[in-house]
């Protein structure tokens, strides 16, 4: 069973990443740069899909392999409707939700129509595991305070999924006999309260609420955002992008690069101190809420993300939330390693396939 090949792909606004992975290895795990130029030829990122295709092939050539060699596809989830944690496969109404726009337009959405392509010529799965819209959340969480507006489940899904599972094994535990608090730390931020297998209560990191990051806002005061929108200054599209892009530690600090704060903070800079301090800070609060969410009950709190590499956030942030539970570590995105993971486990039969519904989530 372990010597299955198993191709991952795993697109992004300037890179695919592309590997193989066979006998509990990643033999092959690459990160294909695009610039910015290049991609500026495709008027929609539709018109990619011949670019992007003939990477993965580029990259199976330059490694000896091809696609007669894999025995399924992995592919990182799209913009869907809301669903369920699990393994799906990629079907035609996941095809048709992605090209619809109606849940976003990503890079991600092209993928999976040249996997589900690739995956039709060569007769094997295509799977895709805990999409971004992976949506659990219980009732309570979805109230905003005004009834036009619910709750969204946006979020680092398919790494804190991978992470949560990781940890639980750390514990000799299954991922459903424990509680946890798992904090993606990267260019978004997203924290999630897991009870028993499931994420009840989790930020919309893309352009909702929760601790500012990097590049992307947070919540915000409510009545200051609605004077910002109508006090002329700002078309639509500005407002949106100083949410997700343009806001954070880019607002103030004119940069997204944390190894660059830290050396100016080290260097004296008491403004980059301040600003990277009160993102600490906001993420704390998070955790505590989830908590709270949580009713004090949580085995592990994990962090992971790119930033849990850093030693000055992790010193800062493991002060203000060890009280709560003990801090466990699993830094980096991880994407390609949980893709394979769900790959594996559909093939062990550890894991049933889910159903991919067009109503709602179950």
């Amino acid at each position: 069973m372990d010597d299955k090949k198993i191709l991952i792909i795993n697109p992004g606004s300037t890179s695919t990443k592309i590997g193989v992975f066979t006998e509990g290895r990643m033999i092959i795990n690459q990160s294909v740069k695009h610039d910015d130029a290049e991609l500026r030829k495709f008027p929609t990122i539709w018109d990619q899909y011949d670019f992007r295709r003939e990477a993965i092939f580029q990259v199976l050539a330059d490694n000896n392999l091809s696609m007669g060699e894999m025995d399924a596809i992995a592919c990182r989830g799209g913009n869907v409707r809301p669903l369920p944690g699990g393994i799906y496969r990629i079907c035609p109404k996941m095809i048709e939700d992605m090209k619809s726009g109606i849940y976003g337009g990503h890079p991600i959405n092209v993928g999976g129509l040249v996997a589900f392509d690739l995956g039709n010529q060569f007769n094997i799965p295509v799977l895709t595991a805990d999409p971004p819209m992976t949506d659990e959340l219980c009732t309570s969480a979805r109230y905003s305070g005004i009834p036009e507006i619910s709750r969204q489940s946006s979020f680092h899904a398919l790494n804190q999924k991978a992470t949560a599972r990781k940890v639980a094994a750390e514990l000799g535990k299954k991922y459903d006999e424990i509680n946890l608090i798992v904090a993606h730390l990267g260019g978004g931020i997203s924290v999630g309260a897991h009870r028993r297998g499931k994420i009840i209560d989790v930020n919309n990191a893309l352009d909702g609420d929760g601790p500012f990051s990097p590049e992307r806002a947070g919540s915000l005061p409510a009545g200051d955002l609605v004077k910002l929108c109508f006090s002329g200054e700002y078309e639509k599209n500005e407002v949106l992008k100083l949410l997700t892009g343009r806001g954070g530690l880019f607002a103030y600090l004119g940069t997204t690069d944390a190894v660059e704060i830290e050396k100016r903070i080290a260097d004296g800079d008491q403004k980059a101190a301040e600003v990277y301090e009160a993102m600490i800070y906001q993420v704390a609060k998070e955790i505590g809420a989830c908590a709270a969410v949580l009713e004090g009950e949580v085995d592990v709190i994990a962090l992971t993300g790119s930033l849990a590499y850093s030693k000055v956030l992790l010193k800062s942030l493991q002060k203000k939330i060890s009280f709560i539970a003990p801090v466990l570590l699993n830094p980096g995105e991880n994407e390609m390693e949980a893709l394979a993971d769900a790959a594996m486990r559909y093939f062990r039969n550890e894991e049933a396939l889910s159903i991919y519904r067009q109503d709602k989530a179950a």
